[in-house]
């Protein structure tokens, strides 16, 4: 079976592997260079943000895609030599003077539901495991110690290499323009950007921001849009911060080496590219008031992408009904890199026909979508 994939990103590159291990033959199809979007601008936190806002059946999702890191790690270390640095920093959740209460009843009832292990902390505690959070308004901290990181750069790095080795095709530069259809309606292959047609038994598309505009081109209405993120990454040293500290205004993710990532905003401005200086002094604002500690860190450098955002925060993954031979695998927002590993699992077995272990009904592109956005969107998403 031949299968073309839209979008070199961690989901496109991953589920290519994951088909190409069962016997597929791949292609992938990239509009600019593989992995350069919001797979690599990302933070690599494998857990949700506030995950207790969502569906139980996004938390089983996420359970499922977690419990395949481990292997994959270590598949990816085998098969290609790069260490994509999964490290179980665990996670803690400040909660300072103006926020004691938010997220923290929510916060544990999921956790005790989904049976993820979490520490309530005094503020003596708190600051015990992370001396640099901010005495003068913590009130205690929520602490899971078994929440992992990934390094995204690296991540993707050995998934290309992966790719090369499996004998996966990847043409970059290449924008997909419209389907290729038979007579009778089904698609059959794609048509790029210079004219170029490439057949295949099934198409996916996993296009992240660019999806929704990829799917009006092809005849069908997918609600993804893009919602931009400003990074800033400072030079630390090794063990200054040990856990990832996430905060309604801030997250911070410390790296092996000693950098700490700061992150990220939340913008809904199309693809307008590049940082601004408003959006970088407010996260840096945001840093001197959760962990002082880091406020003379250098700043090494600064970076945005593009979450590929639903109205629901949810991924849409699945069969198109009314295109027979297309199927969807996009709009995961801000859990692409924890989401990656089943998704390409899933994706992979529902495009060879394989059953699969996990319900998809709440991540079909017919669910009905919430009137106002869960997930922080002005308004609902255009059709």
């Amino acid at each position: 079976m031949k299968v073309i994939v839209i979008g070199g990103g961690i989901i496109g590159c991953l589920t290519a592997c994951f088909l190409k291990q069962r016997g597929a033959d791949v292609v992938v199809l990239e509009r600019g260079n593989t992995g350069q979007e919001a797979s690599w601008a990302g933070a690599g936190i494998l857990c949700p943000i506030h995950p207790w806002l969502y569906p139980d059946d996004f938390s089983y999702l996420v359970d499922a895609s977690l419990a395949l890191y481990p292997d994959l790690q270590a598949t990816l270390m085998e098969e290609t030599g790069i260490d994509p640095q999964w490290v179980q920093s665990g996670l803690m959740i400040p909660l300072l003077n103006d926020d004691v209460i938010h997220h923290r009843d929510a916060a544990l009832a999921w956790s005790k539901k989904f049976a993820w292990h979490v520490e309530v902390l005094n503020a003596q505690e708190a600051m015990q495991y992370e001396p640099s959070l901010n005495p003068e308004h913590l009130q205690g901290a929520l602490r899971w110690k078994d929440v992992a990181q990934i390094r995204n750069p690296r991540l993707l790095q050995a998934v290309r290499v992966w790719m090369k080795k499996l004998g996966v095709v990847l043409h970059e530069q290449c924008e997909v323009k419209q389907l290729l259809a038979s007579s009778s309606g089904k698609v059959i292959g794609v048509q790029s950007s210079d004219g170029s047609n490439y057949h295949a038994d099934a198409v996916l598309l996993s296009g992240g921001s660019w999806s929704g505009e990829l799917a009006k081109s092809m005849g069908f209405s997918l609600p993804v849009q893009p919602v931009k993120g400003q990074m800033v990454l400072l030079k630390g040293r090794p063990n200054l911060m040990q856990h990832i500290i996430k905060h309604d205004d801030a997250y911070f993710v410390p790296r092996k080496d000693g950098r700490i990532l700061v992150g990220a905003s939340m913008e809904f401005v199309g693809f307008e590219r590049g940082n601004t200086d408003d959006v970088i002094q407010s996260l840096l604002i945001s840093m001197k008031k959760i962990a002082p500690a880091l406020e003379n860190l250098e700043i090494e450098q600064q970076w945005m992408g593009f979450r590929p955002g639903t109205p629901d925060g949810m991924p849409f993954l699945g069969k198109i009904p009314e295109k027979e031979g297309l199927w969807v695998a996009t709009g995961h927002y801000r859990n692409g890199v924890a989401l990656a590993p089943i998704t390409a699992q899933v994706m992979s077995q529902s495009i060879l026909g394989e059953s699969l272990g996990l319900d998809l009904t709440s991540f079909t592109v017919q669910r009905s979508m919430p009137k106002h956005s869960i997930v922080g969107f002005p308004q609902p998403l255009a059709s």
